[in-house]
């Protein structure tokens, strides 16, 4: 058992070394032992994504690439989206099931209705995507160490958001950026991607205004990506990836 074991562990490592020479020193040995083992797909230079059903069981599609905005728009074209740490080669998502929200299920509680309704916040959109994207970047989060908003993906984002794609939304209170979210809007289908608040209500203040927004103009989903308890409560609800990718593919 452990001889074949070892001779499976040397076949892995030469066919890596043979294949991937040139991107060891880019995502390490260790990493591409692990892409081989899971038969995970590496992404070169072409612009190129395999499809979503060879997502493992964890969403995790495939490893590399870069984040240049053409890639960028072809991922979440194809209903996948970066998500990996800082110093860490890119990972490529696409889970199943994924986390939406149909725009008609918002829950939008009395109390909540009643700070729109007093006018506690001001909101606007795309009118300041650098400060709402360099908030989510820092803002504390409960349970996690660090952001896995890197400056690499602020200026990627930043780009996106020169070319009409990643759009914000900014809520304002006595002048002060307070919350906000960013996203890539697909026209039909919004993408979020992340959203911070700085006081009580900020954040739900900029979910609901762009829910809102996006029903005013015909959107069918919101794309939330992974479960979330604060999202499920605001109406987001998981669908199987092939539902959500029969409504992304619609136009």
């Amino acid at each position: 058992m452990y001889l074949g074991f070892g001779i499976l562990f040397l076949k892995v490592i030469f066919v890596i070394s043979y294949s991937y020479s040139d991107n060891i020193k880019r995502i390490g040995i260790w990493n591409l032992i692990l892409l081989e083992l899971k038969k995970m797909y590496y992404v070169f230079n072409d612009l190129f994504f395999p499809p979503v059903t060879e997502a493992d069981e964890d969403g995790i599609l495939a490893i590399g690439g870069d984040l240049n905005p053409e890639r960028l728009q072809l991922a979440y074209k194809s209903g996948i989206f970066p998500w990996f740490n800082e110093g860490e080669p890119i990972l490529w998502w696409s889970p199943d099931p994924r986390m939406i929200l149909f725009l008609d299920e918002l829950i939008v509680s009395k109390s909540m209705r009643n700070i729109l309704n007093r006018n506690q916040f001001k909101i606007t959109f795309n009118q300041n995507f650098a400060a709402v994207i360099s908030n989510c970047q820092k803002i504390k989060r409960d349970g996690q160490n660090g952001t896995w908003i890197s400056n690499e993906m602020i200026d990627a984002y930043c780009k996106l958001n020169e070319l009409g794609i990643a759009k914000s939304v900014e809520v304002w209170q006595d002048e002060v950026l307070v919350g906000g979210l960013y996203g890539i809007d697909l026209g039909h289908v919004f993408c979020g991607e992340s959203m911070f608040s700085k006081v009580s209500n900020a954040s739900k203040a900029a979910f609901i205004s762009l829910v809102n927004k996006l029903k005013k103009e015909n959107y069918e989903l919101l794309d939330c990506q992974v479960y979330n308890p604060h999202l499920e409560s605001l109406g987001c609800r998981e669908i199987d990836r092939e539902e959500f990718m029969s409504i992304l593919k619609r136009k």
